[in-house]
């Protein structure tokens, strides 16, 4: 979806935000007068998978064991970084860890990838719930274990999930705030306990965390980098490594969930191996000598014109694209608000009409992508036409804080004439620009501090420069002198975690339903918070309000239409310059893969899901 690799790579997967202090919230179907056992849980209730179900419908049941998948993450999580690690720690602010390493680690339950948000027992065989909705007690599996033999206990859960509240990264800590604690009933049962003002998504966020040795970590400081691989209890644990290089993920044979339904068909490379470049024309090369297996294919250049190497032609690599269901998620150029700069959303909504998304999609990127408008887009969240009544009831107590345009059609990005340098769209910026009291003298527009106006982008690789560049140009044609700084990539990730920057690209690939980790993107608190989503520094008690309406919502249609009259608000803003999307995962692949006819409908789940198949690979003379 993205057009350079460093941006891809700045994926988010599957975001949303903390509970708000200020509300009680009922968990309706999840909360019952008496405590019954159960299998799975989903935000409104619904489960497709019945108690005794054999395996999820989107995997292959028997899907055959062995083989290495060989690539470079298209997307990470918390500190993870794709062009360099220097810890294995994950789940904390400090350092650069590999992406996957979640991987390594069991949680009480897992989502089902083909319903928006259910998720079924891991460690947990089962959970009861309070009839007030404020403690869930999880059964525990006796059979579960960490990869030193010892067994995971009640005792671990609890310590896991107090230390993440207390310790861990703050995607992770400020979304939980409303969960009180945890605490071991038994070996075989642990209580966690709400503060009556979660929202429904919260249990089902913590039940997701990871679990920790809490005999291990009574040795080692969690807070701390290390590159001494952690004790896991996941299907996989750290093997082979070269720090700032490779990374080996091993599969652990004898798995203790291994033949559990929620596991069943799944994890099924003996060799995850993560590869770390710094550009990406030299991880295309990796791919192209067969270094690498997998490419998701960012760059569209790429895709169009050097996918015509001899593997290629005689059919050893394939091109192939999959369908891409989810929500296309919010990419663009964020704005750095807590800079007076740009403070002024008139100045915000100006420089967007600097950037010509027609030409560039024509001559840069082979019309492949659809232009993006929405931080919900391809979704029922994303606002269209005038508000609804429904909208319109959140939105009009507002009214007296609220720009008239989000009582009419959403903003949207403007359309050029593809030349390259509209004129008309241009003069429409210089008209704002005037309208936000800047000027222009000798050719060079000024702030309000009288100062020339000047920003940077700033980017971990070069790959982004060919979009940049044109972009720049047309600033200058506003009297803005524009450069872009490329750092490294840990330099990159301090300075994002520090909000160091002027612009800065990123992707946010959301999930179908808004859960508390949202607020990390959008909340005010958020925008103070080093190392949150909230790159934009957004701080808007509006937007906070129909967030919270949004994640309090009782049914989906409800938080639909919270979503979209937030959209609305948020498109108000300006707080970014909206790029493009697609909707499909473009990917080349060496032919030595089985894999699901159709992926889940939720996700795209390559390494957990495919198959390393033995056939195939003999056939083009490429080994496991």
């Amino acid at each position: 979806m993205t057009d350079a690799t460093s941006l891809s790579r700045r994926t988010v997967l599957k975001l949303s935000a903390a509970a708000a202090a200020s509300m009680t919230l009922p968990l309706g179907s999840l909360a019952e007068a008496q405590p019954a056992l159960k299998h799975g849980l989903s935000v409104f209730g619904e489960l497709k998978y019945a108690p005794g179900f054999e395996a999820f419908d989107y995997v292959r049941k028997d899907a055959p064991k062995g083989g290495k998948f060989a690539f470079s993450a298209p997307s990470w999580v918390f500190n993870q970084n794709a062009q360099t690690f220097n810890t294995f720690n994950t789940f904390v602010l400090k350092g650069d860890a590999p992406p996957r390493m979640e991987m390594c680690f069991d949680t009480l339950m897992v989502r089902a990838l083909d319903e928006p948000d259910a998720i079924y027992g891991l460690v947990a065989s089962g959970v009861e719930i309070s009839a007030d909705g404020n403690s869930y007690i999880f059964h525990l599996r006796p059979e579960a274990r960490f990869h030193d033999g010892s067994k995971l206990t009640a005792e671990d859960v609890a310590f896991s999930l107090n230390l993440l509240k207390a310790s861990g990264h703050p995607q992770i800590s400020q979304s939980i705030q409303e969960f009180t604690e945890a605490k071991a009933l038994d070996d075989a049962r642990v209580e966690v306990v709400f503060s009556g003002k979660q929202t429904r998504q919260l249990p089902l966020i913590v039940a997701g965390l990871p679990i920790f040795s809490k005999r291990y970590y009574s040795a080692y400081d969690f807070t701390q980098s290390t590159l001494t691989p952690p004790l896991s209890s996941g299907p996989y644990k750290v093997g082979a490594h070269e720090v700032g290089r490779f990374v080996e993920f091993h599969r652990v044979a004898d798995w203790w969930a291994k033949d559990l339904p929620v596991a069943a068909g799944q994890n099924n490379f003996d060799i995850i191996r993560v590869e770390f470049f710094r550009e990406r024309q030299v991880t295309f090369e990796a791919f192209k000598k067969g270094l690498l297996t997998y490419q998701e294919e960012f760059s569209s250049k790429t895709w169009n014109t050097e996918y015509n190497f001899p593997a290629v032609t005689d059919g050893k690599v394939l091109k192939k694209e999959f369908e891409d269901n989810r929500p296309s998620g919010a990419q663009g150029w964020f704005f750095n608000t807590r800079l007076p700069k740009f403070a002024d959303p008139r100045v915000r909504r100006a420089l967007g009409f600097a950037f010509d998304f027609e030409w560039s999609n024509q001559n840069l990127f082979y019309s492949m992508y659809s232009r993006t408008q929405s931080f919900f887009q391809n979704s029922g969240m994303m606002a269209k036409g005038l508000p609804d009544a429904a909208e319109l009831a959140l939105l009009e107590p507002y009214r007296d804080r609220l720009p008239a345009e989000v009582f009419g059609e959403p903003a949207l990005a403007p359309v050029s004439d593809g030349s390259g340098n509209d004129r008309s769209l241009l003069r429409q910026a210089a008209q704002l620009l005037a309208e936000a009291g800047l000027t222009r003298k000798d050719g060079v527009l000024l702030g309000l501090d009288g100062k020339p106006f000047t920003f940077e982008f700033l980017d971990d690789s070069i790959a982004f420069d060919r979009v940049v560049q044109p972009f720049i140009a047309n600033l200058k044609r506003l009297g803005i002198e524009a450069t872009t700084r490329i750092v490294d990539p840990a330099q990159y990730q301090a300075r994002e975690n520090d909000y160091d920057f002027e612009v800065i690209a990123r992707r946010y690939s959301l999930s179908a339903t808004l859960t508390d980790d949202s607020r990390d993107i959008w909340g005010s608190k958020a925008a103070d918070t080093p190392g949150s989503y909230n790159l934009a520094g957004i701080k808007d008690p509006v937007v906070d309000a129909l967030l919270e309406t949004a994640l309090a919502a009782k049914t989906r249609e409800d938080m639909y239409t919270a979503a979209r009259a937030m959209d609305r608000v948020l498109r108000a803003g300006h707080y970014w310059i909206p790029q493009w999307n697609k909707p499909y995962h473009s990917v080349a692949l060496w032919d030595v893969f089985g894999y699901p006819e159709k992926p889940p409908f939720y996700d795209f789940p390559v390494e957990t899901t495919w198959w390393f198949d033995k056939d195939k690979a003999a056939k083009i003379g490429m080994a496991g």
